[in-house]
């Protein structure tokens, strides 16, 4: 009978431990949920700079002179793609395969830091050529706009290699789904805000002017 019924009050426990655990999960997901929506509304205030900005050239270059719409493209691509293997490296998570996540976390690094090292050298490219972010306000606008969300992508990076590590230490367990999931999140808001990049600066840039 005691043993009946400490076997019962244990299990009591851990179903308790679970839950708790569980609740304490959701909780990090709705607070990192949270962080994007601020992060939104930072990305929100510096398009529309960009948009009220982009036309106060003085006599510097303007949108036309300056966008290489091919070279965007592949940086749009190379995003986009890592957006879908960081999705294969989840549904690997969901099934448990540790060697399938750290590879399609790889996959998507590597993607990820060719995005990041194109965007370095197209800024590089254009100080050089004296089209650096003190030269006009659309400049500047650019520079904090497209600087911003790079720099969110080599936060990105960062974090990758940090789950790498901890994934290979602790495996897959309650605490590294949680960080990952908010990783993807973090990784797919980020795609999200380039596609509006991509639209709003270099694809409407290089329309004809009315």
């Amino acid at each position: 009978m005691t043993t009946t019924t400490m076997t019962s009050q244990e299990a009591h426990a851990a179903h308790a431990g679970a839950h708790e655990h569980h609740d304490q999960s959701d909780k990090t997901v709705f607070g990192f949920w949270l962080y994007l929506m601020t992060d939104l509304i930072l990305f929100g205030g510096l398009f529309i700079a960009y948009v009220v900005l982009h036309g106060n050239v003085v006599d510097g270059p303007g949108t036309h002179d300056i966008f290489q719409l091919g070279f965007v493209l592949v940086e749009t691509f190379l995003l986009l793609v890592s957006s879908c293997t960081f999705g294969f490296a989840m549904l690997a998570l969901s099934r448990k395969q540790i060697a399938q996540v750290k590879m399609w976390l790889l996959v998507t690094f590597a993607l990820g830091a060719c995005f990041v090292g194109m965007e370095v050298y197209e800024f590089h490219h254009l100080v050089a050529e004296g089209y650096g972010p003190s030269r006009s306000a659309f400049l500047s606008a650019f520079f904090t706009l497209v600087g911003t969300h790079g720099i969110h992508v080599t936060v990105g990076l960062v974090w990758i290699l940090v789950m790498l590590v901890q994934v290979s230490k602790w495996g897959i367990n309650a605490r590294t789904t949680v960080r990952l999931t908010c990783l993807s999140l973090f990784w797919h808001f980020l795609d999200i805000v380039w596609i509006c990049v991509f639209t709003v600066v270099y694809l409407m840039g290089k329309l004809p002017v009315a």
